[in-house]
């Protein structure tokens, strides 16, 4: 039987989600052929410290799913308030076999109630080309496509 247990963090843990967000950058790379350098390019310590940058002037929670049989990290929620009090759901990631259990929406629900108690004014999730699935889970929430923002990397 499946028992998750959930953990709540900050930057301080942010290298626990280093393996979970490179199986999501390798999707991202996967589902978004015009942008497949970018991700190929991006490493988790240039993630890691565009995060921690971010937070520097604000706050950032990370929400953690652990299978309680194996203690295995499944799942991750990264979320963000600036100091001008946007919230920002960051990086959320379940592994696919944690996926229909409700852990998403279970993150979901606390990084929203946690911006709420820090008084957000505005609430933002990115959502990559080509993961358009995922607007199904975040309408669930409240969230929908506002504007599509075109972007052309430069190769450096």
């Amino acid at each position: 039987m499946l028992k998750i247990e959930y953990m709540v963090t900050d930057q301080r843990d942010l290298d626990l989600v280093g393996p979970l967000w490179e199986k999501l950058n390798e999707h991202h790379r996967a589902h978004s052929p015009h942008h497949a350098r970018y991700f190929a390019r991006m490493t988790f310590d240039l993630r890691k410290k565009e995060l921690l940058e971010k937070s520097s002037n604000g706050t950032m929670r990370i929400d953690l799913a652990k299978d309680g049989n194996t203690e295995a990290i499944v799942g991750y929620c990264i979320s963000t308030v600036s100091e001008k009090k946007q919230g920002e759901i960051e990086s959320i990631f379940i592994e696919k076999d944690y996926r229909l259990h409700g852990i998403g929406d279970n993150f979901m629900k606390k990084a929203l109630a946690w911006m709420d108690c820090r008084a957000v004014t505005k609430r933002v999730i990115a959502v990559v080309i080509g993961n358009e699935e995922a607007f199904t889970f975040y309408s669930r929430h409240n969230f929908y496509p506002r504007v599509t923002i075109l972007q052309n990397d430069i190769t450096t």
